[in-house]
């Protein structure tokens, strides 16, 4: 009787042992939320690109605390109520103790309250609505530039470009009206003129009536915010209604390889705000870092034109990944409490996080850079 006491008493700890090893091999589950379908579904598939590379590259170099990571990506459809239901997936399934997500402004608000309600932190890599970061939630921690942030990086440039009036086209969410409210305060502050102040469907292909209205107003520049798809067909439009002013398009994913591609020589001329600067690695901040990106991406044959979104992915998987390496351990009270202190060599610049919104319920955000380009003669060239 004694010895079958014993034996099982050996066999339970053997058990628990054994169970402790596997949990210590476990991989460590990253929740990723991207539009892969929809109207923004090519910004969201460059981004999930980037991030697997990271995701690969970190796993090569043998993972962090141990274990392998592993991305459990999510597609939110470009939709709100979607983007929801995949962050309840994540959460609540899959048991992730940190996610990335969701691209669009509209896509990552709509999912904050589950982040506050699980209490789950969440590295926003795209959106830029300042109300991200300052409706008190501190679960956000956001690497991408806010859209006021844009507009201040582009004020020295409206006396070297000779703006006089300007007209505004965007994209009628979060992400589009913030742009414009933040460059209209920014432009009237430079002394600017402001014209037509158009928004458009998400969806919309037809632009005819906004562009005919920016013509009408007499303006010399006019700058627009929305998603790849949607700034291709305003190029082609704006030539073929003969619209004179430049064209400049803000909130970095404008992807100009992939507009030169699909609009041609009605791209010649316009002007990008972008965030990482491919076609010039060496002019960003971690040189050495972009032009190992770059390669990266290429072996892997991916679209050259979805690096200045892809990095997106490799920045915010990289930070999260030495949140956890701080931390010490993958719950997510202490994936965010670490977030707060990460110093690291993204391709956008070094990443740390800077408190915006109330106090006690402080959000993060970094500061990244701002570059403008211009398409010449089916070229990207430096401004």
């Amino acid at each position: 009787m004694f010895g079958n006491r014993i034996a099982a008493a050996v066999a339970a700890l053997v058990g628990v042992a054994l169970a402790g090893s596997a949990q210590a091999q476990d991989p460590i589950k990253i929740g990723v939320t991207q539009p892969l379908t929809g109207a923004f579904a090519a910004s969201g598939n460059y981004v999930t690109q980037g991030a697997k590379i990271a995701e690969d590259e970190i796993n090569k170099a043998g993972g962090v605390l141990g274990r392998k990571i592993q991305l459990v990506v999510e597609d939110n459809k470009s939709n709100p109520t979607e983007a929801v239901s995949t962050a309840e997936k994540l959460i609540q399934k899959d048991k992730v103790p940190v996610m990335m997500g969701a691209w669009s402004s509209t896509l990552t608000l709509a999912v904050m309250p589950k982040l506050e309600e699980y209490g789950v932190p969440m590295l926003v890599e795209t959106s830029s609505s300042g109300k991200i970061t300052t409706s008190g939630n501190p679960w956000i921690f956001r690497i991408s530039p806010t859209s006021e942030m844009e507009a201040v990086a582009f004020a020295p440039l409206v006396k070297t470009l000779g703006i006089k009036k300007a007209d505004l086209l965007g994209t009628n969410n979060d992400f589009g009206l913030g742009a414009m409210q933040e460059f209209t305060k920014m432009l009237k502050g430079a002394g600017v003129a402001i014209g037509a102040s158009e928004t458009m469907d998400p969806k919309a292909v037809d632009f005819s009536a906004q562009l005919a209205k920016i013509k009408a107003s007499g303006g010399d520049t006019v700058f627009v915010t929305t998603a790849v798809e949607q700034i291709t067909l305003i190029l082609k439009q704006a030539k073929e209604q003969q619209l004179k002013a430049r064209i400049i398009t803000t909130g970095g994913s404008n992807s100009p390889d992939q507009l030169i591609q699909q609009a041609g020589a009605s791209a010649d001329g316009s002007m990008h705000l972008v965030f990482f600067t491919p076609w010039f690695p060496e002019a960003v901040k971690n040189p050495a870092l972009a032009t190992q990106f770059v390669a990266s991406w290429k072996e892997r044959g991916h679209n050259v034109g979805g690096l200045t979104e892809g990095f997106r992915g490799w920045d915010g998987i990289t930070t999260i990944v030495e949140a956890i390496k701080l931390a010490g351990k993958a719950d997510a009270a202490s994936i965010q409490k670490a977030l707060w202190s990460v110093k690291v060599k993204g391709i956008n610049g070094d990443i740390a996080f800077i408190k915006q919104g109330p106090a006690g319920k402080e959000s993060a955000q970094n500061v990244p850079s701002v570059y403008l380009i211009k398409i010449e003669n089916g070229k990207v060239t430096k401004m």
